[in-house]
């Protein structure tokens, strides 16, 4: 049976009913399954790549801009490349001692590398070129990348860089050809003949761990693993088989959000994927809004910042947000929880421009489950609501101190870490659930299928002095819905102190445009931030958060706004805009204690 997608002015979009299976245990963990069976594991990737170049060979598979306008790959083109590129990669004889790496930013010629890795059973790291970049110098984790793959054959995108940094840190093992070259690859006559057979379980593609906390670790992702999660989507997701998707993508290829879910997604409905050059950011953004309306989407993938930066010319250009959400399914958020002030206005920009609501929908996982293991296909007021497990997924929410881990078991959990076997035993536990590290808990503890609730990453939550646990990923969201929108992101303070402080990153340009509305013609020419009018606005509205909340764990105490953003190269923020709580506390730390000896706001 299905049903629409329920709430007042939202697009009549048709979605299984939820049913979920819940077993309550005496330790007090809770077991959640979705009733809906699994779909069976028959072929790869690359396998799915041949059925649609088969079926619709002139079909748009990917176009990127270029020098010349809008470089397009069909299908049956992406077959034919692929097929030669794997017998390329064939002849070099690499396979698991001696992996295919990549590095390079999102492009065509990156998407036939990691297909045509796959087409000849070698498994494919695929690797940020920030880690190669002179701003990464000493090239740390760039290093500690290479020993782990030890590479048979490295393909970048700027092969310069990446033998500078590998001369630097001694490593070198690998060739490296620029991905423009690639062709020097081709085998002839085609690969059919040299083509692996189907290895569901084999490791197909190397995806890495931030490395937050140190080196990046190298996770395993088979074909089991991908196409399970992607058919799971496509059962709770149908509108996917109604017409094939079409994405306007920017999120980084070496990340699972964009890599496996974006990607794949694609790839397996048929649909195409038009790379988006640019980036949430003051100087990215208009490549992004170029992109949009050339191929107007029918679902829109993004994390926070991406939709921060996008709805300023969606709320100013009416003609581009009616471009925009004219075939627009769904909107996604994933990689942080999106603040409920960006939510609102993500809903009235659609209504003023296509008269209803786009549903926003969002999921849960890590680069461990492909990514998937949580999804929403129902309405919720919880901007915080992960949804519900995957259909073959096992979700177990283990009691641990005052929260609960949440755990993952199913076909899209990965089998380790490469070559890293004390990892690897560590990652699980004695059932076989992946420990996540995230913290969630049931919206309705009596009615299942309701949600769960993120509740942020167990290492971010601390205790104050008083003994009394903070969760941190709580605080944050709250603090940026009051603050917003001056306000884009807080790291959240106070571990060992008496109360919680702040240090919050100001979203300037928002905090330019309140200042012009409210100064009329007086100009102001240092950082809008820093205004006395913005920080008695950030406290007010830190104050009416604090109304309603009664313990010195839940309420915000004192603030300082920082004048620098956070750093991507020292790992404060991730390439998806994801702050790292623990480094820009580390980072910041005579911030802190600078903060701790102010007076309360």
């Amino acid at each position: 049976m299905q049903k629409p997608l329920l709430a007042a002015d939202v697009a009549p979009l048709l979605f299984p009913d939820v049913a979920l299976d819940i077993e309550t245990r005496a330790d007090g963990s809770i077991l959640l399954t979705n009733r809906l069976p699994p779909r069976p594991v028959t072929t790869s990737l690359a396998q799915r790549l041949a059925h649609w170049a088969q079926r619709n060979p002139e079909r748009v598979f990917l176009t990127q801009a270029d020098d010349h306008g809008r470089r397009v790959m069909t299908y049956g083109q992406a077959r034919d490349e692929v097929m030669a590129m794997a017998g390329g990669l064939a002849a070099k004889e690499l396979g698991e001692d001696r992996p295919l790496m990549v590095v390079g930013p999102n492009s065509i010629d990156q998407a036939v590398m990691i297909l045509a890795a796959m087409t000849a059973g070698v498994p494919v790291a695929v690797v940020s070129p920030a880690y190669a970049q002179p701003a990464m110098l000493p090239w740390s984790k760039f290093a500690a990348v290479l020993e782990q793959v030890t590479p048979g054959l490295i393909l970048a995108d700027d092969p310069g860089a990446v033998r500078a940094a590998m001369e630097a840190v001694g490593f070198a093992r690998a060739p490296v050809i620029g991905l423009r070259d690639r062709a020097a690859l081709t085998c002839s006559p085609r690969a059919d003949a040299l083509l692996a057979p189907l290895a569901l379980d084999a490791p197909a593609k190397l995806l890495f761990t931030s490395g937050s906390t140190g080196a990046p670790k190298a996770v395993v992702n088979t074909q089991r693993m991908m196409v399970s999660n992607v058919q799971a989507l496509g059962q709770v997701w149908p509108f996917l088989q109604n017409r094939p998707p079409v994405l306007v993508d920017w999120l980084p290829w070496n990340h699972t959000f964009g890599g496996n879910f974006c990607f794949n997604l694609v790839l397996w409905h048929g649909g195409a994927l038009h790379i988006d050059n640019g980036k949430p950011t003051p100087a990215g953004i208009g490549q992004t809004v170029a992109a949009l309306r050339a191929s107007p989407p029918t679902a829109y993938f993004n994390v926070p910042a991406g939709f921060d930066a996008l709805l300023p010319v969606l709320e100013k250009d009416h003609g581009f947000a009616e471009r925009f959400f004219e075939r627009l399914d769904i909107l996604f958020n994933a990689g942080a929880g999106l603040p409920a002030s960006i939510r609102e206005r993500l809903e009235a920009v659609s209504i003023r421009a296509c008269g209803r609501s786009t549903p926003i929908l969002g999921a849960w996982g890590s680069t461990e489950t492909a990514p998937c293991s949580t999804i929403l296909y129902f309405h919720t007021p919880h901007a915080s609501n992960l949804g519900v497990p995957l259909p073959g997924t096992e979700i177990k929410l283990t009691p641990t101190d005052d929260r609960a881990e949440l755990r993952v078991r199913g076909p899209n959990v990965t089998p380790g870490y490469w070559r890293a076997p004390a990892a690897t035993a560590a990652m699980f536990d004695e059932e076989g659930f992946y420990r996540s590290g995230d913290a969630g808990r049931l919206v309705e503890p009596m009615v299942p299928e309701a949600g769960i609730l993120f509740g942020g990453r167990l290492a971010e939550n601390f205790k104050l002095l008083s003994g009394t646990w903070v969760n941190a990923g709580e605080v944050r969201l709250a603090a940026v819905a009051a603050t917003a929108p001056l306000v884009s992101d807080v790291v959240v303070a106070g571990e060992g102190r008496h109360e919680i402080g702040l240090l919050v990153f100001a979203n300037e340009e928002a905090c330019r445009r309140h200042l012009a509305d409210a100064l009329g013609e007086e100009p102001y020419d240092g950082p809008a931030a820093e205004h006395p009018l913005i920080r008695q606005l950030i406290a007010a509205g830190l104050g009416e958060m604090n109304a309603w909340r009664s313990g010195s764990s839940t309420r915000v105490a004192r603030f300082a706004i920082m004048a620098d953003p956070p750093s991507a190269a020292e790992g404060e923020i991730t390439e998806k805009g994801y702050l790292n709580q623990r480094v820009v506390l580390r980072r910041r730390a005579e911030l802190v204690e600078q903060l701790y000896q102010q007076s309360a706001f």
